[in-house]
């Protein structure tokens, strides 16, 4: 089995196993704690006329806000599941939804063929993707993008870890959300600090602005309070 074809399986049955309740998985934050201020964060920089991409939309709650700010706007996912879940939720067809491997350059560049230079909104994960299928994500968005496009890039930083080990390791082991991710052989926060940036660089993409945020996450500490991840944004182009 290729390392690629692990990490898939495990989404397909995290996905599988997951219900259409919102917020259900840990990450299903409500919009307006994510895509909201991430998409502030491009604007400045983005040609808004363009198409815009969400790449590993999952159930696709993220694509839907999305998709009230551009006139077309496509979520993608490795998981058949997960698109599944997304259409689903998209009662009133706001938003596009396929399955897509990042790490299928042919089927990358197809997608690009189809639509021309897109804007890109990408929210955790390259951290989680398996050491080998991180290039070619990255990869994956200088294609997407083009000339014309900018990309919203944010990724967990390592701090992030040592966030979710403290919560994991409270008095009953980790709250039932994480727990899952866990149990899917997920790896959250697997990439280093530095790796990030230099897979932009590598893949020939410019950073026009960058800073620290935290990812809002739907699970809770136990006095009630919002967990939320450490994490890096980045907005590029292509050179």
């Amino acid at each position: 089995m290729s390392v690629s074809e692990r990490y898939r399986q495990a989404w397909e049955s995290y996905w599988r196993n997951t219900s259409d309740t919102p917020g259900e998985a840990i990450w299903d934050a409500d919009p307006s704690l994510t895509a909201a201020p991430h998409l502030e964060l491009l604007t400045p920089h983005m040609d808004p006329s363009l198409p815009i991409v969400d790449l590993g939309c999952g159930n696709g709650t993220q694509t839907r806000y999305l998709a009230s700010r551009f006139e077309r706007a496509l979520g993608v996912d490795l998981s058949s599941a997960a698109v599944e879940h997304a259409r689903r939720a998209d009662t009133e067809g706001a938003a596009e939804f396929r399955q897509l491997n990042l790490t299928d350059a042919a089927g990358v560049r197809e997608l690009h063929d189809r639509l021309g230079d897109v804007n890109v909104y990408m929210r955790a994960v390259i951290h989680q993707s398996d050491a080998p299928d991180r290039r070619p994500v990255a990869e994956a968005v200088a294609e997407l993008v083009g000339q014309r496009g900018r990309a919203f890039v944010a990724e967990l930083t390592e701090e992030s870890k040592t966030v979710l080990g403290e919560l994991a390791q409270g008095p009953d082991g980790p709250p039932p959300k994480l727990r899952r991710v866990l149990d899917h052989g997920l790896r959250p926060a697997d990439a280093a600090d530095a790796e990030v940036p230099e897979l932009l660089a590598a893949v020939g993409l410019d950073v026009l602005a960058e800073g620290p945020t935290a990812l809002a996450q739907t699970e809770r500490w136990a006095d009630g309070s919002r967990v939320e991840l450490p994490a890096r944004w980045f907005v590029v182009r292509r050179v």
